[in-house]
């Protein structure tokens, strides 16, 4: 009955570690599964560790590009500042230059009714110079009739050739000076035509200027365009970080749940190895009752 008890001891226990190495082997492999997940997230936690550097010197090199452009735009904005102030300039200088034609154009208006009525003044003594003729025609006709009344009129006809002489002088004075007032009238009309090349020319200087400016808007425009899409890009950039740096965190917590769970299993491995050692001498024992 000690040997059949024994004996079935025996089988109890060889059962008993049937079981337990078959434990041990489950736990094995979940160790084994354990141990290449963690790999996997190591290996995983080293792609994301390359991508996030990647990521960052992306994030200084496009930080770069936007302090580039930032500069750029305050130096186009300085420049459309100088451009706006030398069309204001441009502006009132072409006011004045309006003003000064206008002063001309008035000026010579007034200089032409001046000479106007200078023509017609010639005009007059012209018509009284043919007056004149007529009555010194009718003078000698009536020296030629009146031989006799020669020594009356001859006073007259001294008189008549005096004022004769002084409306010659007149029409000479008023000659030249129609000649003067011609000559100051073409010298204004060269000095009009000069203000008139100079506002076209500052009117063109005007055009390039503001077709300038509306290069300068468009460029300005463009480049916050192209600002606005770079910090879009930076937003997505760095949210797309801030998600990789959370899926770091939750894989570092993960690991530190795996190396807990694995010192566990080495913990329970060592006293199954130590179980196990205990094991032999058991059956010894028990081999030695039996004998």
């Amino acid at each position: 009955s000690t040997i059949r008890r024994q004996r079935q001891e025996l089988k109890l226990l060889i059962a008993e570690l049937q079981d337990r190495d078959k434990e041990l082997n489950d736990m094995v492999a979940v160790h084994e599964r354990h141990f290449q997940a963690w790999e996997d997230d190591h290996q995983k936690l080293l792609t994301l560790t390359e991508r996030c550097s990647l990521l960052t010197s992306e994030l200084n090199e496009r930080n770069a590009i936007i302090k580039a452009l930032n500069k750029k735009l305050k130096l186009v904005e300085s420049q459309h500042n100088d451009s706006k102030i030398t069309l204001e300039n441009t502006q009132q200088k072409f006011k004045e230059l309006t003003q000064k034609v206008s002063d001309s154009s008035v000026q010579c208006q007034a200089l032409e009714e001046l000479n106007q009525s200078l023509h017609c003044s010639i005009l007059e003594l012209s018509a009284k110079t043919g007056q004149l003729q007529a009555r010194e025609q009718e003078l000698l006709t009536m020296l030629q009739l009146k031989d006799k009344a020669l020594n009356e009129t001859t006073d007259q006809i001294s008189e008549v050739t005096s004022k004769f002489r002084t409306l010659e002088g007149a029409l000479h004075a008023a000659k030249l000076e129609e000649f003067s007032r011609n000559r100051e009238q073409k010298d204004l009309k060269l000095a009009l035509n000069n203000v008139l090349f100079q506002v076209n020319k500052m009117k063109d200087v005007l055009s390039e200027k503001m077709k300038e400016s509306s290069k300068h808007q468009e460029e300005i425009c463009h480049l916050k365009q192209e600002n606005d899409c770079l910090r879009n890009e930076l937003i997505l950039a760095v949210e797309e970080a801030q998600r990789k740096d959370q899926l770091y965190q939750v894989a570092k917590s993960k690991q530190v749940r795996m190396e807990k769970e694995l010192t566990i299993l080495q913990q329970v491995y060592a006293k199954q190895q130590q179980n196990s050692h205990f094991l032999p001498d058991n059956l010894d024992s028990s081999q030695d009752s039996r004998q």
